[in-house]
């Protein structure tokens, strides 16, 4: 029996140096993680957690200014390996496509996982939406995903830099342009009215 397909969009809030400092040896880490599971249309689950950085656990003044992240909060998140048994858990039961805006997400959960000796949680289709959506519009930069949802007239969902908020944003700009690439491929059929002015034909025979 074919297994259903899921969409599982994905969101990182990131650890950071400070300005100008030089830190030895310092890599991104997850700290906040956002997931948004859509199975046949429906958004099936959700989760949001934070995380404990592994190997720089202490924030800098910027990050948490950023993000506005307190160390507190990290500190009691998820332990890395439990996230990564999350997200194992998430694509158990489908055929999965994982959706992030750009590519860094995936990027930095595989470096995390590399320095921290455990595999990659999912074997899945990864699709950069923001990539899509630079293709789609013919745009000649990527765009921001708040700005990309205010290029639609719509808003984004809570607050920027919340990773679930941005993984349902994201959800959100996907639902838009699949709607408008079924336009296209499928426009309205015109009607009758539509291809003759019935207006300027009744008054040839008035």
């Amino acid at each position: 029996m074919k297994r259903k397909r899921q969409h599982l969009f994905i969101d990182f809030e990131f650890t950071m140096p400070e300005r100008n400092v030089r830190m030895k040896d310092f890599f991104a880490e997850i700290i906040e993680v956002g997931i948004v599971s859509v199975v046949e249309n429906q958004i099936t689950d959700q989760f949001s957690s934070f995380v404990t950085p592994l190997k720089f656990p202490i924030l800098s003044e910027r990050c948490k200014s950023f993000l506005h992240i307190s160390q507190q909060q990290v500190d009691t998140g998820l332990s890395f390996y439990e996230l990564v048994r999350k997200m194992e858990e998430f694509s158990n039961n489908y055929e999965t496509t994982i959706v992030t805006w750009g590519n860094m997400d995936m990027k930095v959960l595989r470096h995390n996982c590399l320095t921290a000796e455990v595999d990659f949680p999912f074997d899945a289709v990864e699709l950069d939406l923001s990539m899509e959506y630079k293709r789609f519009f013919g745009d000649q930069n990527q765009t921001g995903l708040w700005k990309a949802v205010q290029e639609y007239g719509k808003e984004g969902t809570g607050r920027h830099h919340r990773a679930l908020d941005d993984a349902l944003t994201t959800y959100n700009i996907f639902r838009l342009i699949e709607k408008d690439k079924r336009y296209l491929e499928k426009p309205e059929p015109t009607t009758i009215g539509d291809r003759i002015d019935f207006s300027k034909l009744l008054n040839e025979f008035a």
